[in-house]
């Protein structure tokens, strides 16, 4: 893929994903934090699990962007194991469940409005990042959340927490969809 394709499609997601939180800075309070069930997440839930999320990718892709060399080839090849988790992560008709990591679990947590806007200043910074990647190397290896040996291509890293804040983001429209509320 022609990495301008690629990080113009990243962006137009996040601008999107901005999109959905700016709206939902104008809903109350009680239906951001309503939830279907005890084990369900509410809308806040998912937007502070995508903010935890960003708090380790944002500083870990400005870190590696600092390092990666200029792009001498404008293609990005996904690589194997980065392509898979990106697929995997992507909204599906039948979404495969996943199980969130203790200290990514925001089930329980007092939220209130201030994580929407924590959310928005983080997709914000993503963008301008996206926007640095552009004339970067995107094979450069990066660290991962899951683990400190794993490394993917700085593009995979980039395209996995696009899919992971859009399955999230589809999860939060679906939890307001219940309430009757559409955005």
């Amino acid at each position: 893929m022609e990495t301008q394709k690629l990080i113009e499609q990243l962006i137009g997601n996040s601008e999107r994903h901005l999109q959905f939180a700016e709206a939902c800075k104008k809903i109350d309070i009680s239906h951001l934090n309503y939830k279907a069930n005890a084990e369900s997440w509410s809308v806040l839930e998912c937007i502070e699990h995508l903010n935890l999320y960003g708090d380790f990718y944002n500083p870990s892709l400005k870190q590696s962007l600092s390092k990666a060399k200029p792009a001498v080839r404008r293609h990005f090849k996904p690589g194997l194991l980065g392509n898979y988790f990106t697929q995997s992560m992507y909204p599906k008709e039948k979404l495969n469940k996943m199980k969130t990591f203790k200290d990514k679990n925001p089930v329980g947590s007092t939220l209130n409005l201030s994580h929407l806007d924590r959310f928005i200043n983080q997709q914000h910074q993503f963008i301008e990042l996206l926007k640095e990647a552009e004339h970067k190397n995107l094979n450069f290896k990066t660290p991962i959340s899951i683990s400190k040996w794993l490394k993917l291509k700085l593009g995979d890293t980039f395209h996995f927490v696009s899919a992971h804040n859009e399955r999230h983001i589809q999860q939060a429209k679906r939890i307001l969809n219940q309430q009757k509320i559409n955005l």
